[in-house]
């Protein structure tokens, strides 16, 4: 059983910066692949970044590229998403989600490939 605990969350005008933290309960941290995906009013879940447990392989969705950067702390069992160069479409609740089971490529971006999702935070972008 794992257990995520997300924070950083905010309000920030558009082209500034938000660092998102998730923290995981458990010994095995290490190898659970974690994602982060976001989900906007009436919109559906939508992923975001991937890390890959071992090597630590990271995914992008193409909207994020070259804007955020997933990382991961194994020591202390956390996981971040540093956000750069906001845009108000950013907007949404972030979750965090870690999956056990291995993934590569797309596979990483399928949210059913994650069985433990955290609360949310709020993630919201003005113009």
């Amino acid at each position: 059983q794992v257990q995520l605990v997300e924070s950083g969350g905010g309000l920030v005008q558009a082209g500034g910066s938000l660092r998102l933290s998730c923290a995981a309960s458990g010994r095995t941290f290490s190898t659970y692949n974690m994602g982060w995906f976001r989900q906007a009013p009436g919109k559906e879940r939508e992923f975001v970044a991937a890390i890959r447990r071992g090597g630590g392989r990271t995914y992008y969705a193409d909207s994020v590229k070259g804007r955020f950067t997933i990382s991961r702390d194994n020591a202390n069992n956390k996981v971040y998403l540093q956000m750069n160069r906001l845009k108000p479409e950013d907007t949404a609740v972030y979750y965090c989600a870690a999956g056990g089971s291995y993934c590569s490529g797309y596979g990483c971006y399928n949210p059913l490939m994650y069985e433990y999702w955290g609360q949310g935070t709020q993630v919201t972008v003005s113009s």
